[in-house]
């Protein structure tokens, strides 16, 4: 049985522009709230590799709060763990399709979005966008994990930590990343 640890934070913050001048309004991730299985949880937004998973997401009046857990079945996620731990790495950035935006001076305000990952990462686009809790490592007891975890190693065993150092955030057209 494999080991997780929780971790626990902001993924976007409200009404404050990010650092490409767009705002998110309060209540645009809203359809992620009732799905946040689907959302992923990456790193760096690289998405051939996912860390964990997220368990839930919260509109709180700040913002988009998410509650989730790194599966730690490889030296990759340990060491993000790790830092995470130690402070060394504490953002958080989410990766999102535009449903619905408005124009302001200076960017756009985010309405409604289609919320496809949360990733963790050095630089977040939105300065508030930060993790503010990391748990202990504790031994995963949900059995219907096992498939999830047998897909992360997979993905993980394919890659080695040079590669992901040489990663860097990853862009799409069909999705946008908010970090740096």
């Amino acid at each position: 049985m494999g080991r997780i640890a929780r971790i626990e934070g902001y993924a976007a913050i409200y009404n404050v522009p990010d650092m490409s001048g767009d705002v998110v309004a309060p209540g645009a991730f809203r359809a992620a709230l009732s799905r946040a299985s689907a959302v992923r949880m990456l790193y760096q937004h690289a998405a051939d590799a996912p860390i964990g998973r997220w368990l839930r997401f919260e509109d709180r009046p700040k913002g988009l709060y998410a509650v989730g857990e790194i599966d730690l079945v490889a030296a990759r996620q340990e060491e993000i763990y790790g830092l995470l731990a130690a402070g060394a790495l504490d953002g958080l950035s989410v990766g999102y399709r535009t449903k619905l935006a408005g124009r302001r001076r200076g960017g756009r305000v985010i309405r409604a979005a289609e919320l496809w990952e949360v990733s963790v990462v050095t630089f977040p686009m939105a300065p508030g966008a930060r993790v503010v809790r990391v748990g202990a490592p504790e031994a995963a007891a949900d059995p219907g994990r096992a498939r999830a975890l047998d897909a992360i190693r997979a993905a993980t065993s394919t890659i080695g930590m040079g590669t992901l150092a040489a990663a860097g955030p990853q862009r799409s057209a069909r999705i946008r990343h908010a970090s740096v």
